[in-house]
C-alpha cells in the first residue's frame, strides 16, 4: 500500500512509518514515500487555523497515485490560561482523496521569548532557539529529537511526537462505526 508524506523529512517519515506500523490490517505492507511539496511560509504557524491548515495543505498536495497521505506540520495553537498564552502542538491530516481525518499531538509551551520572536514573525522556533543561545543547530525539527527532545532530555522525541498526532488521526479512519 502506497502511502505519501507532504515532507521529505526523515523525522516526520519515520514518524508516519512507526505509526502505520501499529496497523497492519489498515495499512498492509506499506510503502512511505516523503514528497516535497510547497506549503506557504508562514515562517511557523501562530494559530491553529495556521497549524491545521498547514497539516492538510501538505496532505492534499502529496495525494497523488497513492493510497493515503499523511501532512505533518508543528505549530502554535492558543491555549488559556499558560503564561505565553500558546503552545506548541503536531498536527496530522490524513487523506484518502475524499475526507481528511485529523489529530493533534501533545502540547508543550515554550519559552516566553520564543514564542514572541514566532510571533512577530522575526523568526521560527529553531531560528528562535539559536538566537537566544538555547541551541547551536540550524534546523532542531530535523536533527535528534527535536525541539521536545530538547525540552524534555530526549523523554519525548519529535518522531514520537509526531507518532502521536498520527494514532489520533488514525482513530476515526480505524473505527468508522463508532463516528456514523
Amino acid at each position: 500500500m502506497k502511502i505519501h508524506v507532504g515532507s521529505t523529512n526523515s523525522i516526520k517519515i519515520k514518524g508516519v512509518e512507526g505509526a502505520v506500523a501499529l496497523y497492519p490490517k489498515l495499512f498492509p505492507e506499506p510503502e512511505v514515500v516523503g514528497i516535497d511539496v510547497n506549503v506557504p511560509l508562514y515562517g511557523h504557524p501562530k494559530t491553529t487555523q495556521e497549524t491545521i491548515e498547514g497539516a492538510i495543505k501538505r496532505a492534499k498536495d502529496a495525494f497523488s497515485d497513492c493510497e493515503y497521505s499523511f501532512g505533518i506540520e508543528g505549530g502554535l495553537i492558543d491555549v488559556p490560561y499558560t503564561e505565553t498564552g500558546y503552545m506548541e502542538t503536531g498536527a496530522c491530516a490524513i487523506y484518502d482523496g475524499k475526507k481528511i481525518y485529523l489529530g493533534l499531538a501533545p502540547c508543550f509551551e515554550w519559552p516566553k521569548k520564543v514564542v514572541e520572536l514566532i510571533r512577530s514573525g522575526k523568526a521560527d522556533a529553531s531560528k528562535a532557539f539559536k538566537e537566544l543561545g538555547l541551541s547551536k543547530e540550524k534546523k532542531l525539527g530535523y536533527v535528534g529529537g527535536g525541539i521536545v527532545g530538547l525540552l524534555t532530555e530526549n523523554r519525548v522525541v519529535r518522531e514520537d511526537f509526531t507518532k502521536y498526532s498520527i494514532i489520533m488521526a488514525l482513530i476515526r479512519l480505524e473505527k468508522p462505526e463508532v463516528y456514523n
